[in-house]
């Protein structure tokens, strides 16, 4: 049926990584500000990466930061993930870091990387980086041997494999580091920003990222395949870093503040658990890139809000109309639960077909788009179709 929306309640696809609800967080701001404390805690992140960013390797940490992040990470139910310095960093100074926050502290944190973007160091080669990282990971693993290492956190990676990081001799950052340390990483991780697409080129427009969200359905199979090259195994991927931008930006119709970059990413997380990511962090948490500044929520942090309401178990949904995606997945109760995103400008009213699941009552409606930041709207008994407005995201629970 053409433009129809369908969802099979039935096909039951795999449990979704709680870890996809994710963030960066950095030093730079010690705390979160008590002026955004509620928010910050309220949009249950699970995940959070720290040091954010280049931080990690130009400054060392020490104990007294780490336990100001432990202590937020528990005061917000998060799984904390600490990135040690590799550049101008030293093998010993890692392996402390672990013995302190694992050992004498006892803080148990599972997730630790080592260094960040080493694909933009103009002093490493993918020899020499390869070769440190398995001396770091060797060290750390050494004080714990429970810890899971995720790695190794390039710039960027797409489906093409001709535009992916290479090093000044022309070898593949993601290739050399699999065959090099594809024994030792738990998870192997990219970031990933799409625009500006040079130095030169300005901000996205709404027409830019409406087309690109789609790009997950590529890349996250394209790195897949990679891993099973290189590292000879299947492993789970992450992406560590990701947003619309890598250049601070506002003001605009699809800048990193604009409403639109939130339905983007509604759009783009819900590729990405889709395809069976298992670590996602949005960067980051509190900045010019943030799901709020230090004083406000920006339109991105209420992506957040909306799947807090979305199941645990992925089931099988499409969609036939090119402006909109379906994802659907279940809640342990068996309550279905259907996000419905529309890309385009123009609200649209549309057929959407429910298999393997017979609604008790009517269903929840909860909605973000340009006049409802998240909210809860009345009951609504499902019928053949569906209203959508224009650039939102709606999500139904269905009984």
């Amino acid at each position: 049926m053409p433009g129809s929306l369908y969802v099979d309640a039935g096909q039951d696809l795999g449990a979704i990584s709680p870890l996809v609800y994710g963030s960066n967080f950095g030093p730079r701001f010690g705390v979160i500000p008590l002026s955004v404390k509620p928010q910050a805690i309220t949009a249950k992140l699970t995940y959070l990466r720290y040091p954010d960013g280049n931080w990690g390797d130009q400054n060392d940490l020490d104990e007294y930061q780490i336990d100001q992040f432990i202590k937020m990470c528990r005061e917000m139910s998060i799984q904390p993930a600490i990135s040690v310095r590799l550049r101008g960093g030293t093998v010993q100074s890692a392996a402390a870091l672990v013995r302190y926050a694992n050992v004498s502290k006892g803080y148990q944190v599972q997730w630790w990387s080592i260094g960040n973007e080493p694909s933009l160091y103009s002093d490493f080669d993918t020899v020499r980086y390869n070769q440190e990282w398995r001396q770091y990971a060797g060290a750390m693993r050494a004080i714990d041997p429970t810890i899971k290492l995720i790695g190794p956190d390039i710039h960027q990676f797409t489906a093409n494999a001709s535009a992916n990081p290479k090093d000044k001799a022309g070898r593949d950052w993601m290739e050399e580091f699999l065959k090099a340390n594809g024994d030792l990483v738990d998870v192997v991780s990219i970031h990933r920003y799409a625009f500006p697409r040079s130095q030169t080129s300005g901000p996205p427009t709404i027409e830019d990222l409406r087309a690109n969200s789609q790009e997950w359905d590529a890349i996250i199979p394209t790195l897949r395949a990679v891993v099973r090259q290189y590292a000879g195994r299947d492993l789970p991927v992450a992406v560590t870093e990701v947003n619309s931008s890598w250049a601070a930006n506002t003001g605009g119709d699809a800048t990193l503040d604009s409403f639109y970059n939130a339905i983007w990413w509604g759009d783009s997380l819900g590729r990405m658990i889709r395809q069976g990511v298992s670590i996602v962090a949005q960067f980051e948490l509190i900045s010019e890139w943030g799901l709020m500044n230090t004083f406000e929520v920006r339109p991105i942090y209420y992506v957040y809000r909306m799947y807090q309401n979305f199941g645990s178990q992925l089931v099988y949904a499409s969609s036939d109309e090119p402006d909109v995606t379906v994802f659907a997945a279940k809640r342990p109760d068996g309550t279905l639960t259907v996000m419905l995103v529309n890309l385009g400008p123009d609200s649209l009213v549309k057929s959407l077909k429910l298999a393997g699941h017979n609604p008790s009552g009517p269903a929840q409606v909860w909605r973000l788009d340009a006049t409802h930041n998240a909210e809860q709207l009345a009951d609504e008994t499902l019928g053949e179709k569906i209203a959508l407005p224009g650039q939102s995201m709606t999500l139904l629970v269905i009984p």
